[in-house]
């Protein structure tokens, strides 16, 4: 029997630490947290210094029934959860939970899992640190008090099963704000030129150093090209240099991979978890850009092996964030010699970003030539054409970074060889009417980019702060197709002027973040009522609060009272005397009614009505579409809804009804309903019964075939056809069938046998 006990988060790092300790050590996984606070108002009592109350959750008690047999069949007992708060906090309610006070415990953690740094770590066990379950403790309760306080407000005074969060609610704010600056964003049109000269056979770009406010500037400028006779007035050449970046931290590891690899946030952090757990990388929770004097000779190493000692430079790199503290080194490959891993396609691509960012921030600059072409034009005037050379490539051999808002100056690469004085012939010049842009659309990673620039939130909390704000609905990736624009253009070609008229699609914008309408009217209510919660600066100082007392600067529970005495009486008194919150918003008058059309929040979601609900008749409501918005339906869009439902006849003396739904138009007959698909050439508008009709014995027809058999031992279990074939349904989970068998033929206890014996997932082809 082992006499030691290592117990870890997760089944996948125990299978990796078991391989490096040998046979005297078994380790086990306690799945994350064991117990959380108690659900309901008696989680936390106030008024006894906010004392939580912890339970063990319902689905961690059979783990902890097996830790503690397991705890009294070994000498020692040692906690191996992750270096960070919530690593800390999990090992200390783990000590709770199984008594360790009594049998004793030691306490390990390890920035990466090879047997090196894991049989370091045995060798040097420390006590549970306080001060960071602390940190930790006053960020579950303060989060919960916010949450537990919030809520009912909006269900209130905005819509019933709201919720609010003290990071989430700012970064809708953030997303919210952006928006309306969007709204605001007045464009103004310029004109900007560029020209192509002919050098031989080779052909010479250039940008003009003005721009021009209207079309008449412009095409006067145009004109005084025509017999202008252009040539070379001065070519310098510079020698320049890039650096590399830093070495990545959760958040640019999160912006980088979602700019290179198109990841959403929650997908980075879970594909490198993986990564973490079977031992390539490090700790990929941190703030900290510093790498080890091992892992920089161990990059040294690999620099000069794989690419000459030329490559390598010596470089130490400092937080600029000043609470920087989850971890001791930025994210890091565990052995520099892997330059790629064999695991899923996600993870070998995640790691090869993630080697490349680390090796490349030890490596000497690139060299280069910048090369600036000065061309003399009328009116005082300059084109300038500019291009760079790589003398020496240095780190750009392994990576370069993506930018969110890349703004650098376009260089044209190599430019044809030139003298001062050379007498150039134009191709063509033209002036091109430009729009001015509205501030960008967040995409998930410049968020967060913008949560760290401003102090809030902390590595282990971007990811779910920006999936909690979409599974809540207050924030979705928005798909704006964008309307056509029209711009001129006037161009200079072969000694003639030729002014057109072209088109362009502008506001196109895919997978960016908006704002619902709840989280803008959300947004706005908690605004008014909660300034202090809603306040960038407020967020970010309680951040650094919980800095201090990770660090045994701060008392939490003090911490705590300063914040929920002032917090408490502002709920009680936004209960008492504000006003509901719908975002309503008049479109105009109804012709047929005279009454007035408004669209608002309603008790089920956005909505538009005719009337008020003091009217002696009651207002007529109507859901609005999934691509509307109470911000932006017109009148005649919001009087359109109201023409549905429709009865267009009947079926077996049945209603047979058209409608819209949030998902598209569909047929209803009674509890049936059947989609509209304009693809087959059906629409809500021309559908007639006898269409209608014919769909409903499809989808009838369709019902028939997909059904194969039940079973009466289990009402939800049937065996159903579906596109790729037949399978089973037990509830509402799917199982695959074995492709040797007859599904008719199969009886109730060998389909429970087929859903306990599934397939393993099998990861994505390589592209």
């Amino acid at each position: 029997m082992a006499k030691n006990l290592v117990i870890v988060e997760s089944p996948a790092k125990a299978k990796t630490i078991e391989k490096y300790l040998g046979k005297d050590f078994i380790v086990m996984s306690s799945y994350g947290h064991v117990r959380d606070l108690a659900k309901g108002d008696g989680s936390i009592d106030v008024e006894n210094d906010f004392a939580p109350t912890y339970i063990v959750s319902t689905d961690k008690k059979k783990i902890i029934s097996e830790l503690k047999k397991q705890v009294k069949l070994v000498d020692e007992v040692w906690l191996a959860s992750d270096e960070d708060r919530e690593g800390e906090a999990i090992s200390w309610h783990l000590k709770e939970t199984l008594g360790l006070d009594k049998k004793g415990y030691k306490r390990i953690t390890f920035n990466e899992i090879t047997e090196k740094a894991v049989l370091n770590a045995i060798q040097n066990p420390r006590d549970i640190d306080q001060d960071l379950v602390n940190a930790q403790q006053a960020r579950r309760v303060l989060d919960r008090l916010v949450g537990f306080e919030l809520s009912p407000v909006l269900w209130r005074k905005v819509k019933p099963s709201l919720s609010a969060g003290r990071v989430q609610s700012v970064a809708v704010r953030l997303v919210v704000e952006r928006e309306q600056e969007i709204e605001k964003f007045l464009s103004d049109s310029s004109f900007k030129t560029d020209a192509q000269f002919k050098v031989g056979t080779a052909n010479l770009k250039a940008k003009l150093n003005k721009i021009f406010e209207d079309k008449k500037t412009a095409e006067a400028y145009i004109e005084s090209c025509v017999d202008y006779d252009f040539k070379v007035d001065a070519i310098t050449k510079k020698p320049a240099k890039k650096s590399p970046t830093a070495p990545f931290t959760t958040s640019t590891l999160q912006q980088e991979a979602s700019l290179k690899l198109g990841f959403s946030v929650s997908r980075t952090m879970s594909v490198a978890q993986r990564l973490y757990e079977a031992g390539h990388i490090t700790y990929m929770r941190t703030d900290s850009v510093n790498l080890s004097q091992t892992a920089i000779d161990a990059a040294q190493d690999e620099i000069v092996s794989a690419y000459g000692s030329e490559f390598f430079k010596f470089r130490k790199y400092t937080n600029k964030a000043s609470g920087a503290q989850e971890a001791h080194e930025a994210i890091r490959p565990t052995n520099f010699a892997n330059h790629t891993v064999t695991a899923e396609n996600d993870e070998e691509r995640l790691y090869q970003l993630i080697w490349k960012r680390s090796i490349a921030s030890q490596m000497a600059d690139a060299k280069l030539e910048r090369t600036v072409i000065k061309i003399a034009g009328p009116k005082s005037t300059e084109f300038t054409a500019t291009g760079e050379i790589v003398l020496f490539e240095g780190f750009l051999k392994v990576y370069l970074e993506s930018k969110i808002d890349d703004e650098d100056e376009e260089m044209d690469g190599l430019l044809p060889p030139l003298n001062e004085g050379d007498a150039l012939i134009t191709d063509y010049i033209a002036a091109t009417e430009r729009f001015s842009r509205p501030p960008a659309r967040y995409v998930e990673a410049s968020l967060v980019k913008k949560l760290e620039e401003l102090g809030i939130g902390r590595p282990s909390t971007y990811a779910p702060t920006i999936s909690t704000i979409q599974k809540r609905a207050y924030v979705e990736r928005g798909i704006r197709d964008g309307v056509d624009r029209k711009y001129a253009q006037i161009e200079l070609k072969n000694g003639a002027i030729k002014t057109t008229e072209k088109k362009e699609k502008t506001g196109s914008d895919k997978g960016k973040l908006v704002p619902t309408d709840i989280g803008r009217v959300v947004t706005e209510f908690l605004i008014e009522h909660f300034d202090q919660i809603m306040d960038f600066n407020f967020t970010a100082k309680v951040e650094k609060e919980f800095d201090d007392i990770a660090k045994g600067l701060v008392k939490w529970t003090k911490m705590l009272e300063e914040f929920y005495k002032p917090f408490h009486l502002r709920v009680e008194d936004t209960l008492e005397n504000s006003e509901r919150a719908s975002g309503e918003r008049t479109l105009g008058v109804d012709p047929k009614s005279g009454k007035n059309v408004i669209a608002r929040i309603g008790r089920f979601g956005p909505m538009v009505q005719i009337g008020e609900q003091d009217d002696e008749d009651k207002p007529k409501f109507a859901s609005i579409q999934k691509d509307q918005s109470i911000q932006t339906i017109t009148l005649e869009e919001a009087l359109e809804l109201f023409k549905f439902p429709k009865v267009i006849g009947q079926y077996e003396d049945v209603d047979v009804k058209v409608n819209k739904g949030r998902f598209g138009p569909y047929v209803q007959l009674d509890k049936l309903f059947v989609s509209i698909k304009e693809a087959n050439g059906d629409s809500i508008e021309g559908m007639t019964i006898e269409r209608a009709i014919e769909l409903i014995e499809e989808k009838r027809e369709d019902d028939r075939n997909k059904f194969i058999k039940s079973f009466k031992e289990d009402e939800t279990m049937q065996l159903l056809n579906g596109r790729y074939g037949a399978y089973l349904k037990i509830g509402k989970k799917n199982f695959k069938l074995p492709k040797d068998v007859e599904p008719a033929n199969l009886s109730y206890e060998e389909c429970v046998e087929i859903s306990k014996n599934q397939p393993k997932p099998r990861g994505k082809k390589k592209k």
